[in-house]
C-alpha cells in the first residue's frame, strides 16, 4: 500500500544525486515523473539537457513514464513551466518534490550580495515558484503532497553557508504555513534534511562520511512523504546513511511577569527562560482560523 501508482509528480534537480534517486525510486513504484533539470554545474551556473534526459531515458527503459524538463526554479516562468510540463503530457499534477540547488559557499564577512541572492533565489525563491504553480491545482482536485528539501545547515548552522541555512530554513516556515492551508484540502507539506554523497557534499563532509551515505537511502523517506497513506504534514525529517528522525521546536514553562519587566528582572529569571528542562513541542501562541 505504497500509494504511489499513477500519481504525476515533477522533481526538480532530478538529472543527478538525490534528485536522480528521488525520481527513479518513484517511477520504479509506478509514479510518473516530470524530471527537472537545468542542466548547470554545483554553482548554479551554465545548463544542458544531458542530466535529465539520461534519467529520462533510464526510466523509460525500465518501463516506467517519465518526461524531462530544462527549466530553472528561480523565476516565475520556470516555476509555472515544470508544472505546465506534467500538465501537458498527463494532464494532472499530484505533488512535487522541491530538491533543485546551488551552492555559493564562502564565510559570511566575504559573502557577496551576488553569491547571497543567487543562492535564496534557487533554494527558496524555486521552491516557492513551483509550488505557488502547483497549488491551485491540487487545491482544486483536493489531493497533493509536497516534499521540500531543506537542510541541517539551515536546521542547526554551518560554517561558511549562511546563504544556505537561511534560504534552507526559510523552506521550513514555509511548509509550515502550507501545512496548515493546505489541511483542508487534503494537502500534505513536509521536508527532508537529507545526508547523502552527492557532488553537492562532495567536499563539504570527511571521505569516510561520504563513503557511507549513499543518496538511496533518502529516496523511500521522500516517497513514504509523498504517498497517500502517509498521515503526516508540517513534518521535518532528517535522513541520511541508513538513520531517520524528526527534528522539532520545543518550548519551556518560562516565565510570566506581572507588568513589564525590568532587565534586572529578566535577568534574575534567565536560568528559567532559557533552560530546556521539561521542554514540550511548540505551539503557535496564535490562533488563526485559516478561510
Amino acid at each position: 500500500m505504497i500509494g504511489l501508482e499513477g500519481k504525476v509528480f515533477a522533481v526538480t534537480g532530478a538529472g543527478n544525486g538525490l534528485g536522480r534517486e528521488y525520481a527513479l525510486l518513484l517511477a520504479r513504484e509506478g509514479a510518473r515523473v516530470v524530471v527537472n533539470d537545468l542542466g548547470g554545474s554545483r554553482d548554479g551556473s551554465g545548463a544542458g539537457h544531458s542530466a535529465a534526459d539520461a534519467v529520462v531515458e533510464e526510466i523509460t527503459a525500465a518501463g516506467g513514464e517519465a518526461v524531462a524538463n530544462y527549466d530553472t526554479v528561480a523565476t516565475e516562468a520556470g516555476g509555472a513551466a515544470i508544472v505546465q510540463t506534467a500538465l501537458d503530457t498527463w494532464g494532472r499534477i499530484d505533488g512535487l518534490v522541491a530538491n533543485a540547488g546551488i551552492l555559493r559557499d564562502t564565510s559570511f564577512h566575504k559573502m557577496t550580495t551576488a553569491q547571497w541572492q543567487a543562492v535564496v533565489d534557487v533554494h527558496l525563491g524555486g521552491t516557492y515558484h513551483v509550488i505557488r504553480a502547483a497549488w491551485p491545482h491540487l487545491r482544486e482536485q483536493g489531493y497533493g503532497r509536497i516534499v521540500v528539501a531543506t537542510s541541517t545547515s539551515g536546521l542547526i548552522g554551518n560554517f561558511g553557508q549562511a546563504n544556505y541555512g537561511a534560504a534552507k530554513n526559510g523552506m521550513v516556515g514555509l511548509i509550515n504555513t502550507l501545512a496548515i492551508e493546505g489541511r483542508k484540502f487534503n494537502i500534505q507539506v513536509n521536508a527532508v534534511a537529507p545526508l547523502a554523497a552527492t557532488r553537492m557534499t562532495e567536499d563539504v563532509v570527511p571521505p569516510d562520511m561520504f563513503a557511507a551515505m549513499p543518496a538511496e537511502f533518502v529516496a523511500p523517506v521522500v516517497a513514504q512523504l509523498l504517498n497517500e497513506h502517509c498521515p503526516d504534514t508540517g513534518t521535518v525529517l532528517v535522513a541520511g546513511g541508513g538513520r531517520v528522525y524528526r527534528l522539532q521546536l520545543f518550548e519551556n514553562e518560562g516565565v510570566r511577569f506581572d507588568g513589564i519587566p525590568s532587565v534586572e528582572d529578566v535577568a534574575a529569571n534567565w536560568d528559567r527562560i532559557t533552560g530546556m528542562k521539561d521542554a514540550v513541542p511548540a505551539a503557535n501562541p496564535a490562533v488563526t482560523v485559516v478561510k
